[in-house]
């Protein structure tokens, strides 16, 4: 091992001498600072609405399950054609 090497290395990166930083006078502080448009914030607000709401709607079940039991919910098959053409684009055979 070359010491003479590292000894003219460490004088070209000054490795033993530390040196300070001068702050420069006058300078501003800054501090970073975050904001959320008002769409965001819509947003935000829609998907927690969306996430606290019930997959299902309990009280539309005890209902059905009410006319079922009593004989009478009955369902108009042009109405069940009417939903089948509306969502047909959705539908996959």
């Amino acid at each position: 091992m070359r010491i003479d090497a590292y000894n003219a290395i460490s004088q070209l990166y000054q490795t033993k001498s530390v040196s300070s930083v001068k702050k420069a006078s006058g300078t501003q502080s800054f501090s970073d600072r975050l904001e959320f448009s008002s769409t965001a914030k819509s947003y935000q607000t829609a998907r927690t609405a969306v996430a606290e709401a019930p997959d299902v709607r309990m009280d539309k079940i005890a209902q059905i399950k009410a006319q079922m039991s009593a004989g009478t919910y009955n369902i108009s098959s042009e109405a069940v054609a009417d939903k089948i053409l509306e969502n047909a684009e959705t539908l996959t055979f």
